[in-house]
């Protein structure tokens, strides 16, 4: 790349060949915003182009995505590697449609895009274009303009596929749990003032919750903004409907019954201790025995039906004392850990605010301590089974 006479100097790293674009000068100054794309045939090479962006950690330097693209620049010098920071360059991010990090694109020597990968967390796929790219022939100057055609038309349909896949992904999201709320952060720890609040009023509520932090993945930030058309977080859904911010959630909070009652949430309330029908004093009759039977046949069958219902309310779901933003026990902190380390979207039950349910599960389940965790309603186990 012959840069030596440009003003703009790019970052190089001496020990592979890979070049930093941290700006749209660079990218200018590495001609990788020429229009014609035999701009890239100068040094006949192929060419890899890595979007990344400081506040995405897999894309981030040390990050998996960043550790690939490194070993593999160490490996062979006739592939040129380029790391772009997405965000301060962006006419070459819009010129390749990038809209999430990490994006890579694996380029020919005439331009021609051969591959990409538009976000995800499958870094194995990385090495597998790599090598395809290795091994396909260099374009022909005679075919260069009917290849960029096809890569263009083949960009068009990746990006309405990917757009119906994301919309399906983000209704599957907000209706996985009959209250949802997406924020910066998890519930145990909030990344900006306004999701902190919001958490703060969905705990004051007493009420059970799953949430998604959107840092964890950007094409869920990005995409929900539009799909809700609601630009800010948090976002709070109600049984897959949009409720709507901070703002929204502090003045149904404010009117009678508060949150609970403004969005008709009472059976998702944690109550406490169901009540027990006494036994009237001296009735020792057998028909009196019958009756008991019979009630606590009844109350056996209706507290199996709840807990079926508890254990399926949501995917993935944590029985555990406190709630993810307040255990009440060592066990259930570090199982709420290890889930938030997952970025897994779950839901939670505080078995501390109701008796019934945890000595219940203990019978329902055979398993006698907790947190207990279930997936699709099947009983996967306490602490040392996550572990």
């Amino acid at each position: 790349m012959h840069i030596a006479n440009r003003n703009i100097q790019m970052t190089m790293n001496a020990s592979t060949s890979i070049i930093d674009i941290a700006n749209d000068e660079d990218a200018t100054a590495a001609s990788l915003l020429d229009n014609e794309p035999s701009s890239f045939a100068s040094d006949n090479k192929k060419s890899i182009l890595f979007f990344w962006a400081e506040w995405h950690a897999p894309s981030n330097s040390g990050g998996p995505f960043d550790t690939v693209i490194t070993t593999l620049a160490k490996q062979d010098d006739s592939v040129q590697f380029y790391r772009v920071l997405a965000e301060e360059a962006p006419k070459l991010s819009r010129k390749h449609n990038v809209t999430t990090v990490p994006t890579l694109l694996f380029l020919n020597t005439d331009g021609t895009i051969v591959d990409r990968i538009d976000g995800g967390e499958d870094v194995a796929s990385v090495t597998q274009f790599y090598s395809k790219l290795r091994n396909v022939t260099s374009s022909s100057s005679s075919s260069q303009s009917t290849s960029q055609k096809q890569s263009q038309q083949d960009e068009a349909q990746t990006t309405t596929s990917s757009e119906q896949t994301l919309n399906q992904r983000l209704q599957s999201l907000t209706s996985s749990s009959p209250i949802m709320i997406f924020l910066k952060g998890t519930p145990n720890a909030p990344r900006c003032g306004f999701s902190r609040q919001a958490i703060e009023l969905l705990t004051s509520s007493n009420v059970s919750f799953g949430y998604f932090d959107i840092f964890s993945d950007d094409e869920v930030r990005q995409g929900l903004k539009s799909y809700s058309a609601w630009p800010t977080y948090p976002q709070l859904y109600v049984k897959g409907e949009l409720v709507g911010g901070l703002d929204i959630m502090k003045e149904l909070m404010e009117e009678e019954g508060g949150l609970v009652a403004q969005l008709e949430l009472e059976e998702f309330v944690i109550r406490n201790s169901t009540d027990v029908t006494a036994i009237p004093a001296g009735t020792e009759s057998q028909s009196a025995e019958k009756e008991e039977e019979s009630k606590k046949e009844d109350q056996s069958s209706s507290l199996n039906e709840r807990l079926q219902q508890l254990i399926t309310r949501h995917r993935i779901m944590l029985f555990m004392k406190g709630i993810p933003s307040a255990p009440r026990c060592g066990f259930s902190r570090q199982i709420v850990e290890l889930l938030d380390s997952h970025n897994a979207s779950y839901d939670a039950f505080n078995i501390l605010e109701d008796e019934d349910v945890r000595q219940g599960l203990k019978t329902y389940s055979d398993w006698p301590t907790y947190p207990q965790l279930y997936v699709e309603g099947d009983l996967v186990g306490g602490l040392d089974i996550v572990k």
